[in-house]
């Protein structure tokens, strides 16, 4: 892996594309849970928490108990609880009065104010990786301030226009034995699922060196987050999402902290169109995809971490 791509003091922004066949990479809870579209033009759509949480759950697989790689937001968390723990790792009562005069008295018990609110902040993002990259509203309970996270994400937008499709299934069992008997012994449960036959999707992320020095963030988590990139489909299959995989990650890294040129320009440098003859795609052969490397803006420079 290129070093320049885990400088925390430069600013990166890539390009992700991944795919989905015969699979719903992103269901919409208010539309029967089909997958994402954007009703005028018919391309599918995978939102940036969806793609965040895949690499939450790689980064706690490849970094299960390791110190300061902890995961706020994981299933079945309890936000408050974790705030309350960062008061008590700091020894901060929070039903007492403040230590810092300067912070008054307090107003709420049980809720820290003032300088306590930015220790306590301090100590989520040092513990809790996804606060370090993502950011969080943690104003809740006792209270952690927010966090504008440094690494960024777009929804992930299909090139084409997606043809989606609901596929009868069965169950060959009951619930219950009323239900069994409503069948008059035939146990089989009728059912839907929702699919893509292919869809090939593009995402856009932006890295801010001077967020990521608020947070912390070092050489180390950005080396986490490139490789969760590449690798966080592997980990998270199920019969739902079908076949999903990476197809390519481009990163654009700056000299400057500020950047060298804007992104919108950068990102259209990638060029993706179906190849002659195909009509509906079903796999990334039916594409081509080209991306212009010459003539980069000076200060940029371009690192593939995966093609193809």
């Amino acid at each position: 892996m290129n070093p320049m791509i885990c400088d925390p003091t430069r600013r990166h922004d890539f390009l992700m594309l991944f795919e989905v066949a015969d699979g719903n990479p992103n269901g919409d809870p208010d539309a029967g849970n089909m997958p994402r579209i954007d009703p005028e033009t018919g391309h599918g759509l995978v939102t940036d928490v969806c793609l965040k949480r895949k690499v939450r759950n790689f980064v706690s697989l490849d970094k299960e108990g390791v110190e300061n790689y902890g995961i706020f937001i994981h299933e079945k968390g309890i936000l408050n609880r974790q705030i309350e723990q960062a008061y008590t790792d700091l020894k901060i009562d929070l039903q007492a009065e403040p230590t810092e005069k300067a912070d008054g008295k307090r107003k709420t018990k049980g809720k820290g104010q003032g300088s306590e609110v930015d220790s306590a902040r301090n100590r989520l993002c040092a513990t809790k990786y996804d606060i370090r990259m993502f950011g969080a509203v943690m104003s809740t309970g006792a209270n952690g301030g927010q966090v504008r996270g440094p690494m960024q994400l777009t929804f992930g937008r299909s090139v084409d226009p997606i043809a989606s499709m609901e596929v009868s299934i069965t169950r060959m069992a009951v619930a219950t034995e009323a239900e069994a008997e409503n069948q008059g012994g035939d146990n089989r449960t009728m059912g839907r699922k929702a699919i893509l036959p292919y869809a090939l999707y593009v995402a856009k992320g932006f890295f801010n060196p001077a967020f990521a020095k608020q947070t912390g963030v070092t050489s180390d988590d950005l080396a986490v987050f490139w490789r969760a990139l590449e690798m966080m489909w592997d980990v998270d299959r199920s019969a739902a999402r079908g076949m999903m995989g990476c197809r390519g990650v481009y990163v654009f890294t700056h000299e400057s902290s500020l950047g060298n040129a804007p992104a919108h320009k950068l990102f259209d440098r990638l060029h993706i169109e179906k190849r002659p003859g195909v009509v509906s795609p079903r796999s990334f052969a039916d594409y081509s995809v080209a991306l212009n490397t010459a003539n980069l803006p000076a200060g940029v420079e371009l690192t593939l971490l995966q093609e193809g």
